[in-house]
């Protein structure tokens, strides 16, 4: 069996290697529904941090009790309880916000980054891996959405967190913050994060090639 990554290991890797958007097309829904703005992007990550983080702590504690044919029943449930909170706390205190995002909250609940992580590290793995697992894929998660959104809101409507960045000169690209624009700027994005793995890679069998003669 192999060796399995430390807990600083798998921190790590959720944030750009194991990146959950751009490395393993995980949770596209949000990712293009809530990215027209950087306050909505922040909000979801936020969001989905909170549950991911919850859900992973709690299967992680009550892994040696799962029983293989409803571990998915429990993932789910356990997920669903820690996405009500979320969505209450969201109405009750940016109850604006809560409006905007719409039923993107709730369907955390069926998001396949929470799931995935519960299934392939939380329930077989102790808690302090569990929590960084959580915490890398969170960071991953909120770095593809902000730098999603980030290009929109630019592009789109010349301001950053609704402050203007570009001059008003500057012609709105409208398309950005429609849904056309999601797409564009995930496959583009998409595009230069491989394109800098493959040169990462070229550059590492470069340097091990080097090394053996």
């Amino acid at each position: 069996m192999a060796d399995q990554p430390t807990s600083m290991e798998r921190l790590i890797q959720g944030i750009l290697p194991e990146n959950p958007v751009y490395r393993q097309l995980l949770g596209l829904c949000p990712t293009l529904a809530v990215t027209s703005g950087m306050k909505a992007a922040i909000t979801m990550s936020c969001a989905v941090a909170f549950v991911l983080l919850s859900a992973n702590v709690i299967v992680s504690l009550i892994r040696n009790l799962l029983k293989p044919h409803l571990r998915i029943v429990i993932f789910t449930l356990t997920i669903a309880t820690f996405v009500t909170i979320a969505d209450r706390i969201l109405a009750a205190y940016m109850y604006q916000m809560s409006k905007t995002l719409g039923p993107y909250v709730p369907l955390i609940i069926v998001n396949c980054i929470i799931l995935c992580r519960c299934e392939v590290c939380a329930s077989k793995q102790p808690l302090l891996t569990a929590v960084s697992d959580a915490v890398g894929q969170a960071a991953g998660f909120a770095l593809a959405l902000s730098s999603i959104a980030a290009v929109r809101e630019i592009l789109g409507t010349g301001m950053f967190f609704e402050i203007r960045v570009l001059p008003t000169s500057w012609p709105d690209w409208v398309i950005m913050v429609l849904p056309p624009g999601a797409f564009l700027t995930l496959g583009l994005l998409l595009g230069a994060v491989n394109w800098m793995g493959s040169l990462h890679s070229k550059n590492r069998q470069g340097k091990e090639g080097g090394e053996k003669t």
